[in-house]
């Protein structure tokens, strides 16, 4: 059976190239460095590393070794984490992985008050695009994720976390304000600042207005820009109009700095989901995660979400 130190070790060395900062890491001498690589190889029967003078190179095994042994170290965290949560009640670290602009808003929020119930529990929110949400979770690098489209994957489970109202946004001074609504003809024509490819709120509009016989390339699409709040200030300062998450665009909608318009026979309403890699051993601040975004004491955030306000203080938690 391979140690673990050797494994913790060659992964520090491999990390950082250099057998003096994988000692600095671990609080070990480079000496005691050198040796468990030189054992782990034994080990395995292969070299890891190539050694020229002080420095050092991956081999092809080395490289090969590491994803693995990434995998190796977070499963033993993961384990002690478990084992501690056990002996002290829920305490460990969690990560959760948002690709949308609405799970932004409302996410933190709700993990706030998780923190405030479980304050043993470290909970991180790492912001990534669509693309990278599910790997960073296969990957162990994300417990749980928050997307705006629904999957079918096996390997992964999802459950419903909030609806999110897309807005139609305006300038001020717009000729559309003069009517109580538009058609989707109406859009024809008109600068289009549109969120990039891989974005939902992209996805579901071009879906919608699909339904109307109207396609992206009847579009006049002015630009395209991958933040919503980048897409409010354009569309204040007069280039164009979009689409946006309501949750985004409320408070300067409530200013008047941008205005909604209705639009007729759109239904720009879309679910946001959270979603879990299935587990053979559970991790219990996941679990206790994914139970609790639909606690009967956040149903008031779930449905200040669905309606695009969110103004809380931390009174409200």
């Amino acid at each position: 059976m391979v140690d673990f130190l050797r494994i913790e070790t060659f992964l520090h060395a491999a990390e950082n190239l250099n057998f003096s900062e994988a000692g600095r890491i671990l609080h070990l001498t480079q000496p005691t460095v050198s040796h468990h690589i030189k054992n782990l190889e034994q080990d395995l029967g292969i070299e890891l590393f190539e050694r020229r003078g002080t420095a050092i190179k991956l081999t092809e095994a080395g490289r090969l070794l590491v994803p693995w042994a990434r995998k190796i170290v977070r499963n033993s965290i993961e384990m002690q984490e478990i084992m501690e949560s056990m002996k002290e009640g829920l305490a460990g670290n969690l990560s959760i992985a948002c690709s949308t602009t609405a799970g932004k808003y409302v996410l933190p929020q709700l993990a706030a008050r998780f923190s405030l119930r479980h304050p043993k529990i470290q909970t991180t929110l790492l912001r990534c695009s669509p693309e990278t949400v599910i790997p960073n979770m296969l990957g162990g690098d994300a417990n749980l994720g928050v997307i705006s489209y629904e999957i079918r994957d096996k390997e992964m489970e999802l459950q419903k976390f909030f609806q999110d109202s897309i807005s139609i946004i305006v300038p001020q001074n717009h000729p559309f304000l003069s009517r109580s609504q538009i058609l989707p003809e109406d859009l024809i024509g008109e600068p289009i600042i549109m969120r990039e490819e891989s974005s939902g709120t992209r996805k579901i509009i071009l879906s919608e207005l699909a339904q109307h016989d109207i396609s992206l390339d009847d579009l006049d699409i002015f630009m395209q820009v991958g933040n919503a709040e980048a897409i409010i200030r354009l569309v204040a300062a007069g280039y164009g109009i979009s689409f946006v998450s309501k949750l985004a665009a409320a408070p300067q909608i409530e200013k008047g700095i941008v205005v909604e318009i209705p639009i007729e026979g759109i239904n720009l309403i879309r679910t946001i989901y959270m979603i879990r890699k299935r587990l053979n051993v559970h991790n219990r601040p996941q679990d206790a995660f994914w139970s609790f975004v639909h606690d009967s004491s956040n149903q008031d955030l779930i449905e200040m979400a669905g309606r695009g306000d969110l103004n809380y203080s931390i009174r409200d938690l």
